[in-house]
């Protein structure tokens, strides 16, 4: 199998989610780490404007957000599969909840002042400030929950997922899937801010099972340079992407000049030639001057496609 670098940072919950598939496919991977703000000039050098974490590369394939990265390492690595069988929708739905509804109750309960006053203990004002405008941005300006609300919203999500692991090991049965691993990033970041992670106590069946969700761990890892990771690319060729459905929405066709943004957080687009659009993904080819020509591979889902316009 071709080698697999994760382009990362420790305290990423989406990352976590990706470092612990990998260690549930028993897959060895590279790790790149990256700054948690912008700017972020080697990730760029490969998506060319999507900047958020993690990004997984395969040679000169660049893959963007965490639901591509779990089908793409289901492809690559179908056992131990990440949906039961029979159960693929609901275990998408769960997990695209958790990733979205859960966690943005997580982090605004988690970035109250209690918990921002931990996070950034002993480092200076203008480190949380950098933090705190960078976020902002990625949101597009967009407030966050407030945070007695987010409290609220995520007792209430606490218990739900509760209520599926009380009689059962994992969220949707005897193995872990990909609902697990969507659930669990958020609440392991809150377990490392102990100030706040007292909101776990009250479902000890959700602690059992993130216990059971830690002991998977993270795979094979090696540390790698990021201009390690450059190079790699740039001597590679990425993947021949021609034998997928083409499936247009948009009334683009390929081989037109487009722009995919994200719908909500990470507004940054990224350029490329379309070279791919099947019905869950859109690939771009892109060039740059450190990575050379590279594959860069959004989902459909939470993204938009757009065509530049000739001036």
């Amino acid at each position: 199998m071709p080698e697999m670098v994760l382009h990362h940072y420790p305290a990423s919950p989406f990352s976590e989610k990706i470092r612990l598939i990998l260690g549930y496919k028993k897959l060895a991977w590279k790790s790149v780490v990256i700054p948690s703000i912008m700017p972020k000039p080697d990730l760029v050098a490969f998506t060319g404007g999507y900047r958020r974490t993690p990004v997984l590369q395969i040679g000169a394939d660049i893959y963007c957000d965490t639901a591509l990265i779990c089908d793409e390492l289901e492809h690559r690595q179908p056992a131990p599969g990440l949906h039961p069988q029979g159960g693929n929708g609901a275990v998408r739905i769960v997990a695209q909840w958790a990733d979205s509804t859960l966690f943005w109750a997580a982090m605004a309960y988690c970035f109250s002042r209690k918990g921002a006053d931990f996070f950034f203990q002993g480092q200076p004002p203008e480190v949380a400030k950098a933090f705190a405008e960078d976020r902002a941005k990625m949101r597009g300006g967009a407030g966050r929950m407030p945070a007695g609300d987010a409290t609220s919203a995520y007792r209430s999500y606490l218990r739900r997922i509760a209520s599926m692991v009380d009689n059962q090991p994992y969220v949707m049965g005897e193995q872990p899937s990909l609902a697990d691993f969507s659930c669990y990033h958020a609440l392991w970041f809150t377990q490392r801010i102990p100030p706040l992670a007292g909101i776990l106590d009250a479902t000890p069946s959700v602690a059992a099972w993130m216990g059971r969700m830690a002991a998977i761990g993270h795979g094979s890892m090696e540390e790698y340079d990021a201009s390690a990771a450059i190079a790699a690319a740039a001597q590679s060729k990425p993947g021949d992407v021609r034998a997928g459905m083409f499936q247009d929405d948009h009334g683009i066709a390929l081989g037109s000049r487009v722009t995919i943004t994200a719908e909500s957080f990470g507004l940054e687009p990224t350029e490329g030639e379309l070279i791919a659009a099947t019905r869950t993904r859109y690939v771009l080819r892109r060039s740059d001057a450190r990575a050379g020509t590279v594959h860069v591979h959004f989902p459909r889902v939470g993204f938009q496609l757009k065509a530049v316009q000739a001036t």
